[in-house]
């Protein structure tokens, strides 16, 4: 699959898979000056590129494992969603849950985005749904 990359700025790199069968493409950070993200703040991040996705997909933005579990730093809508009719830039709200401020610098991975198809839907009203064996049980009915 073909998926058009506009650098915005000089600064600014192209998202990178880190193994060759890794589903995620990490995305860096593109700052003129670090950020310091006090414990629960959050920031809008630049990632200085956008996107041409094509129609009938979608970008996922997502934490990054390694900084979840050793920072405390998570995608905070994750997965975020880059539709395929927007072109501007693709940027991340990154929030700290740890209790020690973070320091994002440039070119540092901050998320990962995953292409994924997207399927036409065509909802259909009905008066009564097929029952299942959970039914109308909510969360934590399943345990």
């Amino acid at each position: 699959m073909k998926v058009e990359i506009k650098l915005l700025n000089n600064k600014a790199k192209v998202p990178q898979k880190m193994s060759e069968q890794a589903a995620g493409y990490d995305i860096y950070a593109c700052l003129d000056t670090e950020i310091v993200l006090r414990p629960l703040q959050r920031a809008l991040i630049s990632t200085g590129f956008s996107l041409a996705i094509p129609k009938n997909y979608e970008a996922q933005i997502r934490s990054r494992s390694g900084l979840s579990i050793n920072n405390g730093i998570i995608v905070l809508n994750s997965p975020g969603t880059i539709d395929s009719d927007y072109r501007g830039e693709v940027k991340v709200i990154l929030i700290n849950l740890s209790e020690e401020q973070f320091i994002i610098k440039n070119e540092m991975r901050i998320a990962q985005m995953v292409i994924t198809r997207l399927e036409e839907v065509n909802f259909k009203l009905v008066e009564t749904l097929e029952q299942t064996t959970r039914g109308v049980g909510g969360f934590g009915s399943s345990l």
